[in-house]
């Protein structure tokens, strides 16, 4: 058994995510999960990683996405130290991006 850090609640929500399959699911889902404000606030953080990731200051992140330096700080934290659950997931966007450029250029 390994030592997880969530709770069995949590898994549970975990879980309902791997069952949507479509972007229209997702966004339904945390529209009904979470108020608006709060997916406004996951997606800054989501765009400060993403910004991060392609080596912008943290400072010109900050301004750019209006948000504090301090969250700026932190999601960098996790991006370098965390549990790799953006690097997987920025590895897997830009696999994606990579796959739809070859098949465009195919075409």
């Amino acid at each position: 058994m390994t030592n997880k850090w969530y709770t069995k609640t949590e898994k549970n929500l975990f879980q309902a995510f791997l069952l949507l399959k479509t972007e229209e699911e997702v966004a339904a889902f945390c529209r009904d999960l979470m108020t608006s404000g709060e997916i406004t606030e996951f997606a800054a953080r989501w765009q400060v990683a993403q910004q991060l990731s392609m080596g912008k200051p943290q400072r010109q992140v900050a301004s750019e996405q209006k948000v504090s330096l301090a969250t700026v700080t932190r999601v960098n934290q996790w991006l370098k130290r965390g549990m790799n659950g953006y690097q997987n997931t920025l590895l897997k966007i830009n696999k994606t991006h990579s796959h739809h450029k070859v098949a465009q250029a195919a075409l």
